[in-house]
């Protein structure tokens, strides 16, 4: 009889232990059904993640250059070794635990979301929609404020019923198994998911993806929506010059500044959205991978002072990233997610966007990626609030809750 070596069995015990957790992630549904949902993440995956965390082979770094090349290596380090160490994941799992959680499915895949009903029965529904490569966790410092207003200094009539769902291939949502989610899809899946939980109007709100989806929601079902949100307005220049000379130059001159600086920061874009099954072989495989590809853009897009080493950590403290970060990596959705950006680039959208009806607000971070001047954004929004916020970036629920909270509030008093 052969010996089988310790190294082997641990080995398998790991790869079992990793295999039977995706399973648990992705349990068939009842279709009508929608069932209460708790995080616990096995403790072996745990184990795993500190265990790959300690074989972490990093680069080599030009000295001084900081984030001039991408993630700087030496940050990079800092954040590793804290994510090994010091790093509580059953504490956050804990107070994420806290929200009202449920999965059902819809469109053949699982959605996970947060219900938060306020206890204000009179309250408007509110959907509340992340992007890439954030998550339902960018919410949580705004939840309990929108559904409990009183409690946070804040007026019993602007509260909100939140709902907050994790994206396709996002998160504790399902992995698509086919082609074609593309945001168009995502928001008929938003859409089915409010008709089912029995909210006839609702209010949308998001940024990033979150933003785009919530554009396609009002633009197609306008007659549930009744004012969209946005942190992040696209909008093409109009065709009418006289509009185009009209923008006041203050705002073109932001926007053609956020084109300067955004001209370095889209190559994940081109990756992400021709080969994002090549990328995630590597992000799945690497968490220090995972984390290095995630938090440059946390550094990137957002409003920080990078002439010193702790400007990232005035904005976002190391547990709220690496909580992010760890979200995908546990769920092994860095690649499920990244496929967005190559469905929206190769699907068309069965029907295009029009003019948005809706009443539509722009809460306008000056850090943002992308900056709208607002005479484009009324060519083809209804555009009723606009709001040049005095600081932020592209994370603002996380980054500037306060401001964008009461943004979201005096935009609904009106439409309620």
């Amino acid at each position: 009889m052969k010996t089988v070596s310790l190294k082997f069995l641990v080995n398998g015990i790991l790869s079992l232990a990793v295999l039977m957790s995706q399973y648990a992630y992705s349990q068939p549904l009842d279709s009508a059904a929608i069932t209460p949902f708790s995080i616990n993440i096995p403790e072996q995956d745990i184990v795993d993640l500190k265990q790959r965390l300690a074989m972490t082979r990093l680069p080599d770094q030009i000295p001084g250059v900081g984030w001039d090349y991408g993630t700087d290596t030496e940050y990079l380090r800092e954040l590793l070794e804290y994510w090994a160490t010091e790093f509580d994941w059953r504490a956050q799992e804990k107070a994420l635990n806290e929200f009202d959680q449920f999965v059902t499915e819809v469109d053949g895949v699982q959605v996970h979301f947060i219900h938060q009903r306020s206890p204000h029965p009179n309250a408007t529904p509110l959907l509340l929609t992340h992007g890439w490569p954030g998550s339902f966790v960018e919410f949580r410092k705004i939840i309990g404020p929108l559904t409990n207003p009183e409690l946070y200094g804040g007026n019993a009539e602007d509260a909100f019923h939140v709902i907050a769902p994790s994206l396709p291939g996002f998160g504790f949502s399902g992995k698509p198994t086919e082609r074609g989610y593309n945001p168009e899809r995502m928001a008929h899946t938003l859409a089915a998911l409010m008709e089912k939980l029995g909210y006839e109007k609702y209010g949308a709100q998001g940024g990033d993806w979150g933003a785009i989806i919530s554009r396609i929601l009002a633009s197609q079902y306008g007659d549930h929506v009744i004012g969209l949100h946005s942190n992040f307005v696209l909008a093409n220049p109009p065709s009418d010059p006289a509009v185009r000379d009209a923008v006041p130059p203050e705002e073109l001159a932001s926007r053609e500044a956020r084109q300067a600086y955004m001209a370095n920061e889209v190559g994940y874009q081109q990756i992400q959205g021709t080969k994002p099954q090549t990328l995630g072989v590597a992000l799945n495989d690497s968490p220090a991978g995972l984390a290095a590809w995630i938090v440059e853009k946390f550094y990137g897009w957002s409003d920080i002072d990078r002439s010193h080493a702790n400007g990232l950590e005035e904005k976002f403290t190391k547990d709220e990233m690496l909580t992010n970060i760890s979200l995908y990596w546990f769920t092994q959705t860095i690649t499920s997610s990244a496929r967005i950006y190559f469905e929206n680039r190769n699907v068309a959208m069965a029907e295009p966007v029009g003019f948005v009806e809706v009443p539509t607000a722009g809460a306008i971070f000056p850090a943002e990626i992308y900056l709208t001047p607002r005479l484009w954004a009324e060519s083809q929004y209804n555009i009723v609030h606009w709001t040049r916020m005095p600081r932020g970036g592209h994370f603002a629920a996380m980054e500037e809750p306060e401001l964008l909270l009461q943004d979201i509030r005096e935009f609904f008093r009106p439409l309620r």
